[in-house]
C-alpha cells in the first residue's frame, strides 16, 4: 500500500509537456491557417484587420519557438517528450517557408467555386445578367441571393469584348484599386486584353485551365 501511494506521488510530481504542447499546436495551427488564407482576407476592409493579426500573430509564433526551445533544457530531466513542443513549432517554420500554401488555398478556391462560376458566365452571355451598379458600367453586384463566387461583397467585373465577355472573380479587392481574381476570357481570347490591363500588364498571370486564369494588377 505504501509502495502504491510512492508511485503515484512520484508520477503526479513529474513534470507534464501536455500545456506546453497544446499551447505550441494551437498557436502553429493558427499561424498555419493565417497563411494559407491571408489572401482571401487581403480585401478591404479586411486588410486593416490583418495589419493587426498579423505583426501579432508573428509575435506570438517566434514567442512560442523562444519558449520550447527552452524546453530542451529540461529533456535531462523530464524525458525526450519536451522536444515535442519545439518540433511541433519547427515543423510548421519549415512549413510556412517550403509549402505553398497560398497556391493550395487558390486552387481550392478555383475548383470549389468553378460550377458556380461557369454558370454566372453562361448567365452573362445569355444576357440575363447585366451590370447593374450605378457608378461602374463594367461592374454586376450579385448580392447575397447568389452563391458566393467573389471577394468584396460577390461583385463581378465584365468587359464586353469582339471575342465575347471577360468575367472577372475577385479573390481579394484592396485600396489603390489593386486586386487579385480568377479571369475567364473568351475561347481563343487573351487575358492581357482585358481592360483593366488597358494601362499596365498584369503583375501576375496563371494559367488554371482553359479560358481561366489567375491575374492580379
Amino acid at each position: 500500500m505504501t509502495e502504491t501511494t510512492a508511485e503515484t506521488t512520484i508520477a503526479a510530481t513529474r513534470p507534464s509537456v501536455r500545456t506546453a504542447l497544446l499551447a505550441a499546436s494551437v498557436i502553429s495551427i493558427g499561424t498555419l491557417l493565417l497563411a494559407t488564407f491571408e489572401l482571401s482576407m487581403a480585401d478591404f476592409p479586411s486588410a486593416f484587420v490583418l495589419l493587426g493579426i498579423l505583426p501579432l500573430t508573428a509575435l506570438m509564433f517566434v514567442g512560442c519557438g523562444i519558449w520550447t526551445a527552452t524546453l530542451l533544457l529540461r529533456i535531462r530531466t523530464g524525458g525526450a517528450k519536451f522536444a515535442l513542443p519545439f518540433l511541433v513549432c519547427a515543423a510548421t517554420l519549415a512549413i510556412l517557408v517550403y509549402a505553398p500554401l497560398q497556391q493550395v488555398a487558390l486552387q481550392r478556391n478555383f475548383y470549389w467555386h468553378r460550377a458556380d462560376r461557369e454558370r454566372i458566365v453562361a448567365r452573362i452571355e445569355a444576357g440575363e445578367l447585366k451590370p447593374n451598379v450605378p457608378y461602374n458600367k463594367s461592374m454586376i453586384a450579385l448580392g447575397a441571393s447568389e452563391p458566393n463566387v467573389s471577394a468584396g461583397g460577390n461583385d463581378i467585373v465584365i468587359d464586353q469584348a469582339r471575342g465575347g465577355t471577360y468575367v472577372l472573380f475577385l479573390t481579394s479587392r484592396g485600396l489603390k484599386h489593386y486586386f487579385t481574381g480568377f479571369l475567364r476570357v473568351p475561347p481563343g481570347s487573351d487575358p492581357k486584353d482585358f481592360f483593366e490591363f488597358d494601362d499596365k500588364p498584369p503583375s501576375q498571370l496563371v494559367r488554371y485551365d482553359k479560358d481561366w486564369y489567375y491575374v492580379s494588377n
